[in-house]
């Protein structure tokens, strides 16, 4: 079992980069300023989880006014903690949201062949996020 999931982890890292930098590329076509996740996660519940992120634009939006501002990769990581929960998508809606989390859509959670696969994208409007994060998945599509 252990060799299985050391060989699963290496397969995620060698193709984690790929997946990041198409949830990047669509997320800046999309005009999106925030941070893109990506994880695998094997067995259910989930109990540990290989992460990549990269920020696309901005870390952070700045304070304004009223505007308390956002750390958005903190928004994205929220996302991701959900979803690995529930294993479901983020804001799915089948249960009220826990302290931690927001509630908020953008993350996607698919059964891959092997675990799970988390991609999540903060800094746009939610349909944004999902176009972004079905970007990362569709990279990682049938080979894990």
């Amino acid at each position: 079992m252990r060799d299985m999931r050391g060989r699963n982890e290496k397969a995620f890292q060698k193709i984690a980069g790929k997946a990041l930098q198409a949830m990047v590329l669509r997320a800046e076509e999309l005009k999106i300023q925030g941070v893109a996740v990506i994880a695998y996660a094997e067995g259910e519940p989930v109990k540990s989880w290989i992460f990549r992120m990269a920020v696309v634009g901005s870390l952070k939006k700045e304070p304004s006014g009223n505007n308390k501002g956002a750390n958005l990769l903190g928004i994205a990581y929220a996302k991701a903690a959900e979803m690995a929960e529930t294993l479901r998508n983020s804001g799915s809606g089948i249960r009220p949201p826990m302290t931690g989390e927001l509630g908020w859509k953008g993350g996607l959670d698919v059964k891959g062949n092997t675990g799970y696969l988390i991609a999540a994208c903060s800094g746009g409007r939610s349909e944004e996020g999902l176009q972004a994060s079905q970007a990362g998945l569709d990279a990682l599509a049938g080979k894990l």
